[in-house]
């Protein structure tokens, strides 16, 4: 009998998203990429002789308005790195997306950095996001004062959960003239 009650009780609905059932032609992910400077390393960012992270920290101070004798910059806490998104389709203005930040000069070590505000662009070099924040490396490293050591992982790539803010979004059409969408 109570199987035959627990038959008859009304059940949960289910209805699938569209967009988990179908392909929509012309609707993918888009890779952005760009490129920024991580500061706040302690004394494992890039050295004198890659001298990119230098030079754009220099650039960056400029623009805010910040004068400084090129001669004196002698930085370890800073490092170039290139910032790396996938822009999901459909996605709208103002949407935030994890970002991939990793070394390209000779930072030992991102661990503790933070990206300072970067241009994210397409392959078409337009402007879509916008990253900066703190970094999550993934890995680490230990030394003993026996001179033992453990590495695991990378600590020169990092992520930054939502990072990035979408700007601009991409133009997708997916209905034709006659009404029907692209499947």
């Amino acid at each position: 009998f109570a199987c035959g009650l627990a038959s008859l009780a009304p059940r949960a609905a289910h209805a699938d998203k569209l967009r988990d059932i179908a392909e929509i032609a012309g609707a993918r992910e888009n890779q952005l990429v760009g490129f920024g400077v991580v500061t706040g390393l302690a004394g494992t960012g890039d050295d004198s002789s890659a001298p990119i992270a230098a030079k754009s920290t220099l650039e960056m101070l400029r623009r805010l308005g910040v004068k400084i004798d090129p001669a004196e910059v002698k930085l370890k806490n800073v490092a170039a790195v290139l910032v790396t998104a996938n822009l999901p389709a459909f996605a709208k203005q103002g949407t935030k997306l994890d970002i991939t930040v990793s070394s390209i000069g000779n930072a030992k070590s991102l661990a503790g950095g933070t990206l300072i505000q970067s241009l994210m662009k397409g392959a078409d070099q337009k402007t879509y996001a916008v990253g900066q924040g703190s970094l999550v490396v993934g890995g680490f490293s230990a030394k003993g004062s026996s001179g033992s050591s453990v590495k695991q992982g990378s600590l020169t790539s990092a992520r930054i959960p939502q990072g990035a803010l979408i700007e601009r979004e991409v133009a997708t059409t997916i209905v034709n003239e006659k009404g029907q969408l692209f499947l």
